[in-house]
């Protein structure tokens, strides 16, 4: 076990300096820290960390604030080497060896020191069923300690987890009963965040009506209180999406170009989703070409990689109204495009207008078309070309049928309206009430005569 330096006494018995535990404490640890830099060892880390977390503390009183600081930091460290080397269990156990140092400090303290630690376990990669049980020890640590404020924040930690996972339907259950709690508390800062969450959820589910209400009451609930520019940024995003999902494309990019001035601002990493999001909105709203002049410029300079370079594909093929440039572009960037909820529901959305705008290019010079001609022309199946033609009727985007026994496509003219021809019916219809007016007069004026 590791202890602290003997203080030096002069010949009159007097102490030479005031002897500090913490500054001992303080200088191992940082030893620690720096063999850790140069080696890289995290075992021989993690045992050092051990030590300083294990230290008892000489004063009856308890530890000083410098030892309490010192002591923090380790377990910290401990946290880290552990999610460096992927000793998840025992970050989850890091909170039963840390209790004795948690029973010496303020609840508030503890709280923060339990909040950090999720968040170093949070910047691992892949480590979302790890979070999610850490989130589990902790609230089942809370309810025993009764901390249940601490409890909640880490509920709402938890909720966002589960949506991460897909898992949106124990999501939803978990944020009823902690929304409950929540209103009867009347935390305002936590009901913003939990309600968020809630959007993000239902939207996820496709219950875009849900989702509003949700986004509707984080925003009141944000009104009373001062919002951070992060939380007021992911408010921004999540209005943007919204929009989105509803076609508004024009205020989704306002929305968008909001929370990504935000995410920017404090170095964000969030600000390049935004920035992807601002160009979706532009190619689905028809404004394809002005995605270049955005990527050119000092933002997308500023973001530059695979993500923003497979956009500008997708945005090129729309630009071209090329079904081909579409397909090589999903096919080459797949997974990047893919990862994400919302490009990926827009760009099935986008496919079809490609499809659409594509087929009536092609049976544009045509009164009857043989289907497999079609179908040749776009480079699709037939069955394919079918359903599309058939949904574009229905939706009267082309007017026409679908000769199935022949397998054909008869187009029909649209009606051009002869103005001269309207115009003469009204002239007809205005010369019929001047004569009906007139014959009622005459019939009052014979009337009185007789």
């Amino acid at each position: 076990m590791w202890q602290p330096e003997v203080v030096g006494m002069d010949v009159d018995g007097d102490a030479v300096e005031e002897y500090d535990e913490g500054r001992d404490l303080r200088k191992k640890l940082d030893e620690i820290t720096a063999a850790l830099g140069e080696t890289g060892d995290q075992a021989a880390a993690i045992l050092g960390y051990r030590e300083v977390l294990d230290y008892v503390c000489t004063d009856a009183a308890g530890p000083s604030e410098s030892v309490g600081k010192v002591k923090e930091e380790a377990i910290y460290g401990l946290a880290k080497a552990y999610a460096d080397s992927r000793r998840f269990s025992d970050v989850v156990d890091l909170l039963k060896t840390a209790s004795p140092f948690f029973g010496t400090i303020p609840k508030a303290r503890t709280a923060k020191i339990v909040r950090t630690i999720i968040d170093i376990v949070s910047k691992v990669p892949d480590s979302l069923e790890l979070q999610d049980a850490l989130c589990r020890q902790v609230v089942a640590w809370c309810k025993t300690e009764k901390r249940n404020f601490l409890r909640q924040r880490i509920q709402s930690r938890q909720a966002g987890l589960l949506f991460e996972q897909g898992k949106y339907q124990n999501a939803v259950a978990l944020l009823n009963k902690l929304l409950r709690e929540l209103k009867r508390m009347d935390d305002k800062q936590l009901l913003v965040e939990t309600h968020l969450v809630e959007a993000r959820v239902h939207n996820a589910l496709r219950n875009t009506p849900k989702a509003k209400a949700a986004l509707t009451a984080a925003r009141t609930a944000g009104n009373s209180i001062y919002i951070s520019p992060i939380m007021q940024a992911e408010l921004d995003d999540m209005s943007g999406t919204l929009h989105c999902e509803e076609g508004d494309y024009k205020t989704s990019f306002s929305y968008f170009l909001e929370s990504y001035e935000a995410f920017d601002s404090q170095e964000d990493s969030r600000a390049l989703r935004s920035l992807k999001y601002m160009l979706l909105c532009k190619v689905l709203q028809g404004s394809a070409s002005e995605v270049g002049a955005i990527l050119a410029g000092k933002w997308g300079v500023k973001h530059t990689g695979a993500e923003l370079d497979a956009m500008s594909e997708v945005a090129k093929s729309a630009k071209n109204r090329s079904l081909e440039e579409f397909d090589a572009a999903v096919s080459v960037h797949g997974k990047t495009l893919e990862k994400d909820l919302l490009i990926k529901h827009h760009l099935g959305i986008l496919y079809d207008q490609l499809l659409e705008s594509n087929l009536l290019k092609i049976i544009q010079p045509f009164s009857c078309v043989e289907l497999d001609h079609v179908a040749e022309l776009i480079k699709l199946p037939v069955d394919k070309v079918e359903l599309k033609l058939s949904q574009m009727i229905l939706d009267k985007k082309l007017l026409g049928i679908l000769d199935q026994g022949k397998g054909q496509l008869v187009i029909y003219e649209e009606a051009v309206e002869d103005k001269v021809f309207t115009d003469g019916l009204e002239v007809m219809s205005n010369m019929g009430a001047v004569v009906n007016s007139l014959f009622s007069r005459v019939q009052k004026n014979l009337a009185h005569t007789v």
